[in-house]
């Protein structure tokens, strides 16, 4: 990806821009910044046309952003730039539609990095594991700190809807947005301040992402790295990143009380400050990217008391060991993002300090994803979970489009030992059954997964049976 050039977005010219993929957590923020900023924006989705992501589409109604088919036939010359998600192939009505006017198209990254590029400064979250959760943190500290600034995520807040991040701010105040590996345009991002949360195998080997990071790495006017990733501290050590997290040689080290079973809690010193941070999620990896967050927001001015209060009462971001509810039997329900392998163990590990046993169930993003993590997986699951712990594949999700249908979830599950009795749900009503014939008082249930917009509905649809039973 090539950064775009910074005056697009600070351009005093109103453009109209059309938004293929316009539902997916990363796009939709996109779409209400720039109708936020005077452009005409319409946009249009595969799942709209479905009659999915409801929600979304009221919300960016709501911002007065048009909604269209997503059948090529609103892409007409009156469009400056067509702005495609990742998830969107090449040869969709859409992009053929965009390709035969030639119109300017360009990649969500690709403006992202324009965005980013223009604040003042500019920001950049990445790593391959909780860098939607550190955005929304960030957001969260700016915003109820009074601080002017852009943050772009791709997880909304507890309470505040559907969609990905976004609180806007003006076109020359900080800009945060969350940078993601996931199609190798990591390398287009050249923000003042960026941070590497870390590095694992997701989406690709590590060789190729260690390649992705260093060029990132190397792009930032200041880097900071998480000391405890051994991969991001690799990345950081030619540019003298300043590190931080439980390693005791951090340059801000975080000092852990307890991580669990419902808040996590300890103290980040900062340049001779002790910054405690008191938070509502579980976890130590939610303690680290509470570490994160309140580095980026005491670098944009946030004063560290005020980072103390407002993490204390930080709502979480969507489907993050989100808490559906805690039935009568005290069942607790979680809905989580998990998709790869060190989400998956994050996940299910502050499942287990919670609960004596978890019930889980994972459904797999897409064909593409579960041939990727099948061997992990296969080794990982045995590891994890404890004796008593239960566990069920869920179909692969599909959301449209040219794939190779080649693999199954029951293959995945038939991968794992036979005692562990590994369930197999060839839909979502099929994994509640599954759920609701296997969870006992006192078990949390866990529901992973990523891209589905329905598997949120999924966690509540089994909240409520076991509630009812």
């Amino acid at each position: 990806m090539k950064p775009g050039p910074e005056r697009r977005v600070r351009s005093s010219r109103r453009l109209r821009y059309h938004f293929s993929g316009v539902a997916g957590a990363g796009m939709n923020p996109l779409a209400c910044l720039m109708r936020a900023r005077g452009h005409a924006v319409q946009g249009s989705d595969r799942s709209f046309d479905q009659g999915k992501s409801r929600e979304i589409a009221e919300r960016l109604r709501g911002s007065g952003i048009e909604l269209v088919l997503h059948d090529g036939t609103a892409i007409t010359r009156a469009i400056d730039r067509v702005v495609y998600s990742a998830a969107v192939e090449a040869d969709t009505p859409e992009m053929r539609a965009a390709r035969t006017l030639h119109l300017d198209c360009v990649s969500r990254p690709q403006l992202l990095a324009e965005v980013a590029g223009a604040g003042r400064p500019g920001v950049a979250i990445a790593g391959t594991s909780g860098k939607s959760t550190i955005a929304g943190m960030v957001a969260w500290l700016l915003r109820e700190a009074g601080v002017p600034a852009t943050v772009l995520g791709g997880a909304a807040l507890v309470g505040e809807g559907a969609g990905g991040c976004f609180v806007t701010g003006p076109a020359d105040g900080p800009v945060v947005i969350e940078a993601c590996e996931s199609d190798g345009t990591l390398v287009g991002y050249r923000p003042a301040i960026g941070l590497v949360q870390n590095i694992s195998r997701d989406h690709g080997e590590l060789e190729a992402l260690r390649a992705q990071f260093a060029a990132f790495a190397a792009n930032c006017g200041r880097l900071l790295v998480n000391a405890a990733c051994p991969e991001a501290v690799a990345v950081g050590r030619p540019f003298k990143a300043l590190t931080y997290g439980v390693s005791p040689h951090a340059d801000a080290w975080l000092a852990v009380t307890m991580i669990g079973p419902h808040r996590a809690v300890g103290v980040l010193r900062h340049e001779d400050r002790d910054v405690a941070l008191d938070v509502p999620q579980p976890g130590l990896h939610n303690l680290e990217n509470a570490a994160a967050a309140a580095l980026v927001a005491l670098e944009l001015g946030v004063d560290p008391s005020t980072v103390e209060r407002l993490i204390s009462r930080f709502p979480g971001v969507v489907r993050r060991f989100e808490v559906i509810g805690t039935t009568a039997s005290r069942i607790r329900v979680v809905d989580d993002y998990a998709h790869n392998a060190e989400k998956i163990r994050a996940a299910v590990s502050t499942a287990q300090a919670g609960a004596p046993r978890v019930v889980a169930v994972f459904q797999p993003h897409g064909f593409g994803p579960a041939r990727f993590l099948r061997p992990e997986l296969r080794t990982l699951l045995p590891r994890l979970l404890r004796p008593q712990d239960r566990f069920c594949y869920a179909e692969i999700f599909y959301a449209g489009g040219t794939v190779a249908k080649d693999i199954s979830s029951r293959a995945l599950a038939d991968d794992l030992p036979a005692d562990m009795r590994c369930g197999y749900a060839r839909d979502h009503d099929a994994a509640c059954q599954w759920v609701l014939s296997e969870a006992r008082p006192g078990d949390s249930v866990l529901i992973m997964g990523a891209r589905d917009p329905d598997l949120t509905g999924l966690a509540r649809a089994v909240f409520e049976a076991l509630r009812s039973r």
